[in-house]
This record gives structure tokens, C-alpha cells and sequence, in this order.
């Protein structure tokens, strides 16, 4: 790709934040290749090109590119015109990608968001006693301890536990019909290792911001943890 052709990606291509880096450089390339910003059989930037605008390392790059091809929308090429090459969605490998719905993906995604981090301000804000603070750290270990095929139903009994304690009942009904939702879009995409451990890592952060009663940071990892989901959810799905 020359530098022309590079040119038509910086609407797309920008810095990624560090807490959800993976999920967000996925949602890019993603969308690079939906809108076919780089062609059938074209090329993509250089790993150089594209770690350094949007900001992360080669490692997590490649990640982000194991995903694509393990999707069947890019492929690998060695020698000396090798490189990350944009595969026709007709010879894509069947799977949940570019699925279509009824669902609005972006009002539900925001619904969430307010949803779930107002819960888990409210929880950080007024405090858990001894049960409820066992509660919230037993719904933790499940997760950690969940196989990959048992993982979504663990993540959600986890994010139900943390609505309930928040003391409103209107707030912890609302969000299972929405999270219902959420599940039925995150079945439609992979289910990808890297972004589990991003979760995880998020999971322990927030329940421990909780239990510490640090209502402030409660209520910015919940953020950045519905923000990687998010990005996952309109890379694959928009």
C-alpha cells in the first residue's frame, strides 16, 4: 500500500487507549476492511505502519490479525510481496461475522453502559456487608475458574450479582433485559482468549474498587470494560 493509499485510512486508524487496546485496534481493522477501505486481494499497512498509528505493540497487533485470519477475512502471505492481504467475504470461512439483527446495537450498547456503571458506583458508594461482599467475590472466582464453553454464562451471573447489590431493584430489572440482549449479541462474534483476559483482569479491578468502597473508580473500569465490549460488538456487528 503507498502512501496515497495509506492516506484513506487515517479516518479510521487513530491511537487506541491502553485499557482496551486489543478490542479497539480489532474494531478498526474491522471497519477498514467492512468499508472497503483496503480492497479484495489489497494489501494492509505494514505491522510497523499500523502498530504505530494505532498505538500498540507488534505482540498485540499480531493478535488482532490471528483473529482476522482465524475469521477468514485476511490471509498471510510470505516472500519478498508477503504481507496481510484483505480475503473476498465469499471465501471468508462461515461464522458470525456481518451478521445482520433487528437490534439497535448502538442504543443497546449505550443502555448498558449507563446501566452498569451506575450500579457499580451505587454498590462502591453505599458499601456491601460481609454476605454481600462474599457474594460479589464468589461471582468473581466463577469466572476465573469457568472453562471457555461456561465463560459468558459465569461473566453474566457476575455483572446480575453486581446490579442486585446495588440496592435498586428498577435499575437490576432493567439491566437483565438489556444484558439478555448484550448476550445475544456477543453470540454472534467470537469468542476471543485475548479479550477474556482483558475482562478478567477488568472483573478484579472493579470488584476490589468495590469492596474498597472507591466509588470514582468503580465507575471507570466498569467504563472501559463496556467500551471493549462495545468495540467488539460494532467491529464485528455494525
Amino acid at each position: 500500500m503507498d502512501g496515497s493509499s495509506a492516506d484513506r485510512l487515517a479516518p479510521v486508524l487513530r491511537p487506541v487507549r491502553s485499557a482496551s487496546g486489543f478490542e479497539e485496534a480489532l474494531e478498526q481493522i474491522l471497519q477498514i476492511v467492512r468499508l472497503g477501505l483496503v480492497s479484495v486481494g489489497e494489501r494492509l499497512p505494514s505491522e510497523r505502519e499500523l502498530s504505530d498509528r494505532l498505538g500498540i505493540s507488534r505482540v498485540t497487533l499480531r493478535e488482532v490479525l490471528k483473529v482476522l485470519q482465524d475469521q477468514g477475512l485476511v490471509e498471510s502471505r510470505r516472500g519478498r510481496y508477503g504481507g496481510t492481504f484483505v480475503r473476498s467475504r465469499t471465501t471468508a470461512s462461515a461464522g458470525p461475522v456481518y451478521v445482520g439483527m433487528d437490534v439497535d446495537v448502538e442504543d443497546t450498547l449505550r443502555f448498558r453502559e449507563v446501566l452498569e456503571v451506575g450500579a457499580a458506583g451505587l454498590c462502591a458508594t453505599h458499601g456491601l456487608d460481609e454476605e454481600q461482599a462474599a457474594r460479589l467475590r464468589a461471582a468473581l472466582d466463577a469466572t476465573h475458574d469457568a472453562p471457555l464453553a461456561e465463560y459468558r454464562r459465569q461473566d453474566t451471573l457476575l455483572h446480575l450479582t453486581l446490579a442486585e447489590l446495588s440496592g435498586s431493584p428498577s435499575l437490576a430489572e432493567r439491566y437483565a433485559a438489556v444484558r439478555a440482549t448484550v448476550n445475544d449479541l456477543l453470540d454472534r462474534i467470537p469468542l476471543l482468549v485475548k479479550n477474556l483476559e482483558h475482562s478478567q483482569a477488568q472483573h478484579t479491578a472493579l470488584v476490589e474498587a468495590v469492596l474498597a468502597g472507591d466509588a470514582e473508580r468503580a465507575r471507570e473500569v466498569m467504563r472501559e470494560h463496556c467500551c471493549g465490549t462495545a468495540a467488539l460488538l460494532r467491529g464485528f456487528l455494525s
